[in-house]
C-alpha cells in the first residue's frame, strides 16, 4: 500500500511527467475534456471562489483550470519537482504560491481564509491516517462558508475489489464512511459524497464534499453509487473532444 515514501519517489523521482499529467487524462481525451466534462460540473458551483487552496497539484493539471476561477491561489505538494514545475509554469500569474510539505503538513496556508480546497486524482494515494489529518487540517483552513472537494480512495469498503484497488496504487484502508466520520469529528458537515468505478468495475474511489457545518443548512446529506463513470468518461472523449479546436 502507498505510503509517504512511495509518494514522494514515485512523484518525485521516478515518474518522467512526459505530459505535465495529462497522461492520466487519455480516458478522458486530454485534460480539458476531463475538467469541463467530469471535475466542473462537479464544483462549479463553489467557483469562482477568492482563495483556492489545491492540495497536490503536480506538474499543475487542474491549476491552470482553477487559476480562472480565483483571486488568489495555493499549492502545496510533497515533491519539490512538482513545486518548481508549478514555479515555472505559473510564474507568471500573480498572487499564486507553490509550497512543498512534508505530505501531512498544511501548516503554511492561513487558518480560516480558503473558500475552496480543492484535491483531484492525488489522495486515493494516501493512507487512512493521512486523510484524517489533511482533513482535520482543511476544516481549519477553511472560512466559514467555504467548501471542500477531495478525490480519495474508498477501497476499504467491502464492495470494492482489493486487486484492482492495488493495481492502481489505491490506499486499502480508505472509504467514504471513514471520510464522513472524519470530517464530523471535526465538527463539519459532509454535504454529498460520490463513490464511482475509476478504472474498473467496482467503486474504488470516492469525491467528497465538505464544509462547515451552517453552510448550506436546507441540504441533506447524499450518497451516489455511480457504477458508470467509466461510461461517463468513455462518453466525454467519443463526443466531447470533436468539440475541442484548441
Amino acid at each position: 500500500m502507498p505510503d509517504l515514501n512511495w509518494n514522494y519517489k514515485t512523484w518525485n523521482d521516478l515518474h518522467r511527467w512526459e505530459k505535465s499529467g495529462d497522461e492520466w487524462s487519455a480516458g478522458w481525451g486530454d485534460a480539458r475534456s476531463q475538467w469541463y466534462g467530469t471535475i466542473l460540473p462537479r464544483v462549479g458551483s463553489f467557483l469562482p471562489a477568492r482563495r483556492i487552496l489545491e492540495i497536490a497539484p503536480g506538474f499543475g493539471r487542474w491549476t491552470q483550470f482553477l487559476l480562472t476561477g480565483c483571486d488568489e491561489y495555493f499549492g502545496v505538494d510533497i515533491s519539490e519537482k512538482c513545486v518548481a514545475k508549478c514555479k515555472e509554469r505559473f510564474g507568471a500569474h500573480s498572487r499564486v504560491q507553490f509550497m512543498q510539505n512534508d505530505g501531512t503538513s498544511l501548516n503554511m496556508i492561513p487558518n480560516e481564509q480558503m473558500d475552496f480546497v480543492f484535491s483531484f486524482d492525488s489522495l486515493v494515494h494516501v493512507d487512512v491516517g493521512v486523510v484524517r489529518e489533511y482533513i482535520w487540517q482543511i476544516c481549519q483552513k477553511l472560512t466559514k462558508t467555504g467548501v471542500a472537494f477531495i478525490h480519495h480512495s474508498n477501497a476499504a469498503t467491502d464492495q470494492c475489489d482489493k486487486t484492482q484497488a492495488a493495481s492502481v496504487a489505491r490506499s486499502l484502508d480508505v472509504s467514504s464512511a471513514i471520510v464522513k466520520e472524519f470530517v464530523e469529528d471535526c465538527g463539519a458537515r459532509v454535504f454529498i459524497q460520490e463513490e464511482v468505478n475509476w478504472a474498473g468495475t467496482t467503486r474504488i474511489d470516492c469525491l467528497t464534499t465538505f464544509g462547515a457545518s451552517d453552510v448550506f443548512p436546507g441540504r441533506q446529506y447524499t450518497l451516489m453509487q455511480n457504477d458508470h463513470f467509466m461510461l461517463e468518461m468513455e462518453l466525454i472523449r467519443k463526443y466531447h473532444l470533436a468539440y475541442n479546436f484548441r
